[in-house]
């Protein structure tokens, strides 16, 4: 019994693997680069240490939509890095901001 539950424990993760497998994003490069950022009005900061991560210009599709900037809450011992639009020899890609 114990056996068939072990089996059935690993066969589980193994399917949970292939099932997340392939959904990471993919990058996408543009032929354009994207339009100067534009200036935002922070509203008012909603709690005593929020931090403002700026807004960005997305690519969806065809064209860049803009992205408005928002409040988060700091993560503790940890540095914001700003996304920010690589240019590489295949287009413009974006780099997702991340705690550093």
């Amino acid at each position: 019994m114990r056996s068939i539950r072990v089996l059935v424990i690993a066969l589980f993760i193994a399917l949970s693997g292939l099932a997340t497998e392939g959904c990471a994003a993919r990058a996408v490069y543009v032929k354009n680069p994207p339009p100067a950022a534009r200036h935002e009005v922070r509203p008012a900061r909603p709690f005593a240490n929020a931090m403002w991560i700026g807004g960005h210009w997305e690519w969806r599709g065809n064209k860049y939509v803009w992205k408005s900037g928002h409040w988060v809450k700091p993560v503790k011992g940890k540095r914001w890095v700003s996304g920010h639009w690589k240019n590489t020899p295949r287009g413009y890609v974006w780099v997702k901001g991340r705690w550093n």
